[in-house]
């Protein structure tokens, strides 16, 4: 029981993150705020890598270098572009609606390991077509068409479903904990020159940014990516995928208590299609 309440505890972080994410766009913009919290979020992890190393038990994986920096300078790319582009999506939608469209990864990541030459069960095939009906309901305005930010968080989706597989190439070669704290920092520097030349932030805007920066770097990117390690350890991987995949519903949540934004009928159904497809495409995987 405690490893199913370590996840669902990562889980409602990222879900509150959004509203983090959301809020932290009225005083800083998209560059500068993945910047901060993600610089934040590697100094983090490597503040907690000694408890996690004993949480793992055993020695750090070593033995190969070349791949550990690889793996974290490709997944910092991923990660950098990934969240750029969601995080412009974010600017113009709710908190519900992004958390959602942004969870659609989860069914993106078996096309495009269909694209590489793998098979795709018809099974997920469905799963992907009742989120996009869902999304249909979720997203679609009286023209019948995706706003900019439906467009921009669909594609941060795909970028997210990239960044996993990614991960998932590197991560057997080389110790997990540390290649995840080498791409928070390299997101957080390949954010930089945005930041820099392109939103010339003042540093009393970043200030008033500081709890939510704080929240998505300390909490989102390290507690929750801790306790999601401590989590799965014994746990059943499909139950452990559909319990991170509450995110979804806890930005739901979050928005409605915290910044009171609602959904109407049209789009709570549509919330339910896409969380009926993330939960069968997890446990049909």
């Amino acid at each position: 029981m405690q490893n199913e309440l370590e996840l669902i505890l990562a889980a409602l972080i990222w879900g509150c993150a959004f509203v983090a994410q959301s809020v932290g766009m009225e005083y800083i913009g998209p560059w500068t705020f993945n910047c901060v919290r993600f610089l934040i979020g590697g100094a983090t992890l490597s503040v907690l890598m000694p408890l996690l190393d004993k949480v793992r038990g055993g020695s750090p994986r070593f033995d190969n270098p070349k791949m550990l920096y690889l793996g974290g300078a490709a997944c910092g790319c991923a990660l950098a572009a990934a969240s750029l582009v969601q995080q412009t999506g974010i600017i113009g939608s709710t908190v519900g609606k992004a958390g959602f469209i942004s969870a659609l990864y989860v069914v993106i990541v078996p096309f495009f390991s269909l694209l590489m030459g793998k098979k795709v069960p018809w099974k997920i095939i469905f799963c992907a077509l009742l989120a996009c009906a869902g999304l249909y309901l979720l997203s679609m305005s009286g023209s019948a068409s995706l706003t900019l930010s439906d467009l921009y968080l669909l594609a941060g989706a795909a970028l997210f479903a990239v960044h996993i597989l990614v991960i998932d190439h590197f991560a057997p070669l080389c110790d997990g904990i540390r290649m995840s704290s080498l791409q928070f920092y390299t997101a957080g520097l390949l954010s930089l020159p945005g930041m820099l030349f392109i939103e010339h932030p003042q540093l009393s805007q970043i200030i008033d940014a500081a709890f939510p920066v704080l929240y998505a770097g300390v909490l989102s990117c390290g507690a929750a990516y801790t306790l999601q390690i401590v989590g799965q350890i014994g746990a059943d991987p499909s139950m452990a995928g559909i319990l991170l995949s509450l995110e979804s519903v806890f930005s739901v949540l979050a928005g409605w208590v915290i910044l009171h934004q609602t959904l109407s009928l049209r789009e709570l159904a549509g919330c339910a299609l896409m969380f009926a497809a993330i939960l069968l495409v997890q446990k049909l995987q």
